[in-house]
């Protein structure tokens, strides 16, 4: 079951439910978002970062850059843990 994950450090976790039939139900603009992005979101967590953000009052292009910033900082986050890993090897 690593088929389409890379090397990453992120816990991964089991899905729930049809995950192309969640996928389908969200808004248009974080469907393309998602197919774009660099990790492999869930849609729990795509459609929690979106109402958020919609629920403040942000435009859905704001909420689409607090989407690529949660996932630069997530990104940050498995940089720094793997940089700890090569470290300890070493």
């Amino acid at each position: 079951m690593n088929r389409n994950l890379g090397q990453s450090s992120l816990r991964r976790k089991r899905r729930s439910g049809d995950p192309m039939e969640d996928y389908d139900g969200l808004p248009a603009p974080v469907r393309k978002w998602v197919a774009e992005a660099a990790l492999p979101w869930s849609v729990t967590s795509v459609r929690r970062i979106w109402s958020k953000s919609r629920a403040k009052g942000l435009s859905a292009e704001e909420t689409l850059q607090s989407l690529a910033h949660a996932e630069a900082r997530t990104l940050a986050r498995d940089r720094q843990s793997t940089v700890f890993k090569l470290n300890s090897i070493t």
